[in-house]
């Protein structure tokens, strides 16, 4: 994070006496990031964080990917289809069990990874009944639809249609969606930290006049009484590979205050302020994180170009150094056909890929677009997983040759 935030009660000094009123000791604990040589943020708890009663292993998190195979681009249909493509898979394996629950969690589709990160998506139907931990990195969940509470120890977030929900690493969380309106989440997990782009931040760490978003538009957890419950609690945390159940003796939200620069936030997609111009702006104006070997963009409602001459479709590119990927939210994508809400695209590095045949043409005297998507630029090759292969449209990429010229 960017700036210091406080909440609930701390001691004025760090790492001193902070005593309840029954006279012993509050519990400190440290979250940071880089060591002990980033971001960080301290929590006061009623009970030690530590007390483990029962642990073990609830699976592994490995990715089963598809062969090596023709590099090409490539679509894939999330829009309703993942869930019942997952539990074909795990009836014809076996593994799914009566009751088995789909949560934003357990519910999960990996469909893209790389040595940095995991793309996924997920349709959860119940609130997460245990509290989880990704130790390897950050998270980010891009809210497609539903409404619902992001819980962590550092209090509740209300999530919205359009958020990003950033969750840094070693933060304990859980997703409690309401249950009247339909979930749909694209999530990022990466191997190290996201981080707010270092062009719109001032040397202090302040975003800039010129940035697209700023302090305001960042949603912070607001801290709840602390739960001083007694009972078995459940805590799955993902490292290595798999993820294990621990079981601890005290509730994990007995937080009485924090302080720092490391805490969860949310920003609505729509508090991204496009950046426009006379001609074609290339995708760094849309640039809304930064990640390990990755960015995240967010193109939005805008005007168009008013150079009397633009053309305000994308030209055609190639991606030399970046896999592409846009995960398509609403309205009409102005290059795209055949796309809709949920649509996923690949563009892999080494092929040249723009606007499909008479998009080029018929954006030409256009004022405005309502399209409203996330791209993510990874700069390692993106391998697809076998769940992925289920929901792809095996047409795209002959998508540019058999679309008539308008």
């Amino acid at each position: 994070m960017t700036y210091y935030r406080q909440q609930g009660t701390v001691p004025h000094k760090r790492h001193t006496q902070f005593r309840q009123p029954d006279g012993s000791l509050y519990h400190e604990t440290l979250i940071g990031a880089d060591g002990f040589a980033g971001s960080h943020s301290l929590l006061y708890h009623l009970r030690p964080p530590t007390a483990i009663q029962a642990l073990s292993l609830v699976a592994s998190a490995e990715v089963v990917f598809e062969g090596v195979g023709p590099l090409r681009p490539r679509h894939f249909r999330t829009g309703g289809r993942q869930r019942l493509a997952r539990f074909r898979a795990q009836e014809e394996a076996g593994d799914r069990k009566e009751g088995d629950r789909e949560d934003a969690v357990t519910g999960r589709v990996p469909l893209l990874t790389n040595e940095n990160l995991t793309i996924s998506i997920a349709m959860p139907t119940e609130p997460m009944s245990y509290w989880y931990r990704y130790a390897q990195g950050d998270e980010l969940l891009f809210v497609h639809s539903g409404r619902g509470v992001l819980e962590s120890q550092l209090g509740l977030i209300d999530y919205r249609p359009g958020d990003y929900l950033v969750i840094p690493a070693g933060i304990l969380w859980r997703l409690l969606p309401e249950p009247s309106n339909e979930q749909r989440l694209l999530g990022i997990e990466m191997r190290g930290h996201l981080r707010l782009p270092s062009r719109y931040l001032s040397p202090q760490g302040q975003l800039l006049e010129a940035a697209p978003y700023c302090e305001r538009d960042l949603r912070p957890p607001a801290l709840p009484a602390p739960r001083d419950e007694a009972g078995d609690f459940e805590v799955r945390v993902k490292a290595r590979g798999r993820i294990t159940r621990y079981c601890y003796r005290h509730h994990p939200l007995d937080v009485v205050g924090w302080d720092g620069c490391l805490w969860p936030f949310a920003l609505n997609i729509e508090d991204f302020e496009p950046i426009t111009g006379r001609i074609h702006q290339p995708p760094p104006v849309h640039q809304t994180f930064s990640g390990p070997g990755f960015v995240v963009c967010s193109f939005v409602p805008r005007l168009f170009d008013y150079h009397p001459q633009a053309i305000p479709a994308p030209y055609n590119h190639a991606n030399v150094d970046s896999d592409e990927v846009i995960y398509y939210a609403a309205g009409q994508f102005m290059s795209r056909r055949g796309i809709e809400a949920g649509s996923l695209t690949l563009h892999p590095s080494g092929l040249p890929h723009g606007p499909h045949p008479g998009t080029y043409e018929a954006s030409i005297g256009q004022s405005r677009t309502e399209e409203l998507a996330v791209m993510i630029d990874t700069f390692a090759p993106l391998q697809v997983s076998a769940d992925a292969i289920a929901l792809e449209d095996d047409t795209y990429a002959y998508s540019w040759a058999s679309l008539p010229v308008a």
